[in-house]
């Protein structure tokens, strides 16, 4: 096997990045020694989580940026085009990488492969001064943190993310998206979520696995045994046992696929710095986006009742969240611990080769 060129070593690097239920949602195609055309996609099709396309922009940003920084470990930069005759669902960016003197070997480049998502339980201790200094520096100007934390403001968040559970799980489009990305019966996956992953105990797991088989069997589940173990498991006891939860918010509200990737660059600068600190970091996106899809008026289910929860949890949302003049992007919670033993993978560089 040839040695990878130095494109492919920062592309190799780049593949590592977050997406949504770890979907992968680019390709590339090589035009020259230091030329890619990248060749992204939204899940709006079949993903109830992503109807406007916006997360799914999100990761594509949190890839630019991990190939800038993978490029800086080389002395190059990495100059990124959104192609504007392309089309919303599947932009295509040039990026062309330029030697370049002043460009240094970024302080994360170590932890882009070690970066991962922590579903258990993680210490309860405060996050200190510096960590948070950190933290906001990692956002750059043009964002800003806000901290849920202390035992009260913690409960509510918890107490949101539990009944936002109830939402997802009830709802037949979600399953849909479920049934498509857990991996059964694995610690590590390279194209979906793997089972033991999720965070839940093995009892548990094994009711998950033999109710989503079906929707029928799932919602028969559903309405003799309800969803509240699983809730308590992945939503409501992980919101209390952390240090904080977070949100990212622009300064400026977000409209352009432009805006959402410059937002993903900023995740991912912080997910990353999150790492180097030694901290875990967990996604809850479902509040934003399901809130977002109530004050838009967006159809997202065909169970007329669901929307009548999701109108409650936009309020309960807003009253944690859209506490200021800025724009959510991003919501999650941190804390100090050790990192999970199963988690997601990548494809090889290989499978993600366009022609």
């Amino acid at each position: 096997m040839s040695a990878l060129t130095v494109i492919e070593q920062v592309l190799d690097l780049a593949r590592w990045a977050p997406s949504g239920d770890n979907t992968q949602v680019w390709r590339f195609e090589l035009l020259g020694p230091l030329h890619v055309a990248v060749h992204c996609h939204d899940t709006r099709e079949h993903c109830v989580y992503d109807l406007d396309g916006h997360p799914s922009q999100l990761s594509h940003g949190a890839l630019f940026e991990t190939l800038a920084i993978a490029a800086s470990g080389h002395g190059l930069r990495a100059d990124i085009a959104r192609r504007t005759d392309s089309a919303e669902q599947r932009p295509v960016f040039d990026v062309r990488l330029v030697p370049d003197a002043a460009v240094k070997p970024s302080a994360l480049i170590g932890a882009i492969t070690r970066r991962s998502v922590q579903r258990r339980p993680m210490s309860t201790r405060m996050l200190t001064g510096a960590e948070k200094a950190a933290l906001q520096a990692a956002v750059g100007d043009d964002y800003v943190l806000t901290w849920i934390e202390g035992m009260g403001p913690k409960l509510r968040a918890a107490r949101l993310m539990f009944n936002n559970a109830k939402l997802r799980l009830t709802m037949p489009e979600a399953y849909e998206t479920h049934r498509k990305i857990i991996h059964w019966g694995v610690t590590h996956s390279p194209d979906r979520v793997p089972d033991q992953a999720l965070g839940v105990d093995a009892m548990t797991l094994k009711l998950m696995q033999w109710a989503m088989v079906s929707w029928q069997r799932l919602a028969t589940m559903n309405r003799w045994m309800g969803t509240a173990a699983p809730r308590l498991q992945m939503d409501f006891v992980p919101g209390i046992a952390c240090a904080a939860h977070f949100v990212i918010k622009a300064k400026r509200k977000p409209g352009s696929i432009d805006d959402y990737v410059a937002a993903g660059r900023a995740l991912q600068r912080f997910w990353l710095t999150v790492t180097e600190l030694g901290l875990q970091m967990q996604p809850e996106m479902t509040p934003l986006i399901f809130s977002k899809y109530v004050r838009e008026q967006t159809v997202f289910t065909k169970t007329a009742s669901l929307h009548g929860l999701a109108a409650r949890l936009e309020r309960d949302t807003a009253a944690l969240v859209f506490t200021d003049v800025n724009f959510p992007v991003y919501m999650g919670r941190v804390g100090a611990g050790k990192a999970p033993a199963a988690r997601s993978e990548r494809k090889p560089l290989s499978e993600l080769m366009l022609p």
